[in-house]
């Protein structure tokens, strides 16, 4: 094997799997910096926009980052706690984030938990400083402080879990006006998705994670394995989505919560989850409806429609549950990703700016030929590897071998 081949290889939608990843393995960012948070605001490193960092959280304590803000833009801060696969956590154990501004007042709460599943898995947490019309506090530009803890430290496994951080700044409109809360929408589920599914591979990550559009989409999910998909929305679009995983032909038990959907936004705030039980027979996890995407959405007080405030990429993240391992094996089991999308492609508020990073609330050219139901990338045989050649490196390599066998015959 070449070494190339032997450090990571690329797959659909922007893929890539590292030679020995652990199954429940998360996906960082490629070339983050570490930053290491400070104990306590004065040490405080500087998170920059557009950035996305490596951390670490310890058991017991508040690690503090420092952000620098001006009066021009919003600020969106996400962080991602990753523990370990074998950590215990308890339904209430998770992270809490909190931004505080220039005097020390608070701007944003937001915390994260595993829920009833108990099962380790990255969670992840969003804290937000807008400049609303209707608001007083958090406009001054200075130094604002994030900090981090968990939830329940008491009851946290002893050991460090790694963070991923990721700022982002979200330009004015050019027109400015009153606040105004969106009208009704409809919150009727349209009628399932049917059809064949397409072998996709979910990525490991939000930097990883693999595009897909309207369809159903195929991959096999191992338990303590958490899989991400990314789904570009314009605004004026909105999308339904629903996780379906296979029954067992032996075992028996009941894992409560054990496949789990969510969905987030653009700047990885989670919107609106699902979740299911498992007995071995086949389940479904479905999302409830979520608004078109609209700017106005942020004004309104349903936190479902809150969270649908972009444009840009959203992403899917399916988990798991570790403990189904226990009655049914080490799988993996057949699941099927149903994307729906619908609403017609809208204008957008108008910014005065960029946001940072550039393009974060836009969906380009490519994405919306995913958005439709296309690849982004690769043929039918390339599809086949990802789905099918990822169990060891002797598998993937045939894969590949089939594939550039095809392509030679091909230029033929």
């Amino acid at each position: 094997m070449s070494a190339v081949l032997a450090t990571v290889v690329a797959l659909p939608g922007g893929t890539a799997l590292a030679a020995g990843d652990a199954p429940g393995g998360y996906g960082f960012a490629g070339n983050a910096p570490r930053v290491e948070g400070a104990s306590g605001t004065a040490d405080a490193p500087l998170l920059k926009p557009g950035t996305a960092y490596r951390s670490a959280l310890p058991r017991s304590g508040t690690v503090h980052y420092r952000l620098e803000l001006d009066t021009a833009s919003d600020a969106h801060v996400s962080v991602t706690a990753v523990p370990g696969p074998g950590d215990e956590v308890t339904a209430a154990d998770g992270i809490r984030l909190t931004l505080r501004d220039t005097g020390g007042g608070s701007c944003s709460l937001d915390t994260a938990t595993f829920g009833a599943a108990r099962s380790p898995r990255p969670v992840t947490a969003w804290a937000v400083r807008e400049l609303s019309p209707a608001g007083t506090r958090c406009r001054e530009a200075g130094t604002y402080h994030l900090t981090v803890e968990r939830t329940r430290p008491q009851d946290s496994p002893p050991d460090t879990w790694e963070l991923e951080l990721m700022t982002a700044t979200e330009p004015a409109p050019e027109r400015t006006g009153a606040a105004t809360a969106p009208g009704a929408w409809d919150s009727a589920s349209p009628a399932p998705l049917t059809g064949e599914a397409e072998p996709r591979r979910g990525g490991s990550g939000f930097a990883r994670a693999t595009t897909v559009g309207q369809g159903s989409w195929r991959d096999g999910i191992r338990p303590g394995q958490t899989l991400y998909y990314k789904v570009p929305l314009d605004w004026g679009r909105r999308v339904y989505a629903s996780a379906e995983l296979g029954g067992t032909g032996s075992g028996s038990g009941h894992a409560p919560a054990a496949l789990r959907l969510a969905l987030h936004n653009p700047v990885r705030g989670e919107v609106v989850t699902a979740a299911k039980g498992y007995t071995g027979r086949q389940i479904t996890a479905g999302l409830a409806p979520v608004p078109p995407v609209s700017y106005d959405n942020r004004y309104s007080t349903d936190s479902r429609a809150g969270g649908m405030r972009f444009a840009g990429d959203h992403y899917l993240v399916v988990h798991l549950a570790a403990r189904v391992a226990d009655d049914f094996g080490d799988g993996p089991f057949p699941l099927t990703l149903r994307v729906r999308l619908e609403g017609r492609a809208q204008d957008g508020p108008g910014y005065a700016g960029e946001s940072v990073p550039k393009g974060l609330f836009e969906v380009p050219d490519g994405g919306r030929v995913a958005a439709r139901g296309g690849a982004t990338g690769g043929s039918t045989a390339m599809r086949a590897v990802a789905f099918g050649g990822i169990g060891t490196g002797s598998a993937l390599l045939v894969g590949l071998g089939v594939w550039t066998a095809l392509l030679r015959r091909r230029a033929a």
